[in-house]
């Protein structure tokens, strides 16, 4: 278990990189912190998307400064093709490439490896799969993908997994897990016999699969949870499964998962999703809906979804979410986005992307403080019925 040391004046404490600070007095929603070398992160949180080192449309300033984002996620697969790993040592690693000031998590890039179905073929050491840029061949084992990320620097790396398809077989998903258990012990060993680069911090997560089958995420939990990692991620989720598949299988694995290290559900998603994986013990999200639904023109706001195009816009002078704290939601109505769609401006999508972000961050906000005051079962099926509403 990774141990930190915090000092404030005379007091020395020691506590592993995720401190639990509450625990609801029902239900399973949690209020943390997780400690790295570029910040402490409260949680439950969500992370921002940034595929290929950047979060689309945001700048970082913006990201620090406005939407007040403590962690973003990187991938290992999309940065180890474009620009690559020779550029990643020069720059100094992702934080510095990038300028970035606060934490980075990379996946992997397993999920995005196996979602290249007719171009990979699976191994027992690895993967071979061709780069969707230009076909060239690669491999991606255990061992490779924990010294990639060593070089981008990342403070939250994770293990190589097999994620498998939905729908799946039972007898495939078995096979694939078994592959994933074996690859989570060797990235494990590979993380313990090599250092970081860039004198912070890197924590491992490993990942927990076994599809829509509740006996076989039961095994995954229950085995990976006896490896020595920082954290525990739930994968394999939101592939297009029902809601109610995900609700399950989420409940399961947090039952299972320790107390005393942080849950990750991955690829999850909408903000009515984040509400109802909290209430199950989930503590970190990462998805692309705020970002990819916002270059459509939809928005998220504490009083439903909002598609920016539609012609009643057109003449309605107020902001998308009246009230809301951040200047990048208020200063601007929703005549000015809706033209700004209309027209093909630029400006509209980074508008529309600030705000789905701002959102986002503030609604993680508004769980903490009812996970603090004890209040959030109460709170949050009203929220959801709110946020998942039509406008």
């Amino acid at each position: 278990m990774s141990i930190i040391t915090v000092t404030n004046t005379s007091v020395t404490v020691q506590y592993n990189v995720f401190r639990l600070i509450k625990e609801t007095s029902k239900g399973k929603a949690r209020r943390g912190e997780m400690h790295t070398g570029h910040g402490t992160i409260p949680t439950p949180i969500f992370m921002p998307v940034g595929t290929a080192g950047t979060v689309k449309a945001v700048d970082t300033a913006t990201l620090t400064e406005k939407i007040n984002a403590p962690i973003i996620l990187g991938n290992t697969y999309h940065l180890y093709l474009r620009p690559g790993t020779g550029i990643m040592e020069q720059a100094g690693g992702l934080h510095a490439f990038m300028n970035w000031p606060g934490a980075l998590l990379t996946d992997s890039g397993g999920y995005q490896v196996f979602s290249l179905s007719d171009i990979r073929k699976v191994e027992a050491d690895g993967v071979v799969f061709k780069s969707h840029l230009d076909g060239s061949p690669h491999k991606f084992t255990p061992a490779q993908v924990v010294e990639t990320q060593r070089i981008l620097g990342s403070d939250i790396m994770m293990a190589l997994d097999e994620c498998p398809p939905y729908p799946a077989e039972v007898s495939y998903v078995t096979k694939s897990l078994e592959l994933t258990h074996r690859w989570a012990g060797e990235c494990l060993r590979a993380f313990q016999q090599s250092s970081a680069r860039y004198g912070h911090r890197q924590f491992l997560f490993g990942i927990c699969q076994g599809g829509i089958y509740p006996d076989l995420r039961r095994n995954s939990a229950e085995v990976l949870s006896g490896m020595d990692f920082d954290g525990m991620a739930i994968g394999g989720l939101s592939v297009g499964e029902p809601v109610e598949n995900m609700y399950e299988i989420t409940d399961i694995s947090t039952d299972l998962l320790p107390r005393d290290k942080p849950r990750y559900l991955m690829g999850v998603g909408t903000p009515g999703d984040l509400l109802e994986s909290v209430a199950r013990g989930v503590d970190m999200f990462d998805c692309v809906m705020p970002t990819r639904n916002a270059r459509n023109g939809m928005l998220f706001t504490r009083n439903g979804i909002i598609n920016v195009r539609n012609a009643r816009w057109k003449t309605h002078f107020a902001p998308a979410d009246d009230g809301f704290h951040s200047d990048l939601c208020t200063g601007h109505t929703m005549a000015y986005l809706h033209h700004l769609f209309r027209a093909g401006e630029i400006l509209g999508i980074q508008l529309a992307t600030a705000h789905n972000l701002t959102f986002y961050l503030w609604l993680m906000e508004q769980i903490r403080r009812h996970i603090e005051d004890d209040t959030y079962y109460e709170w949050y099926p009203g929220m959801v019925a709110k946020v998942t509403a039509r406008v």
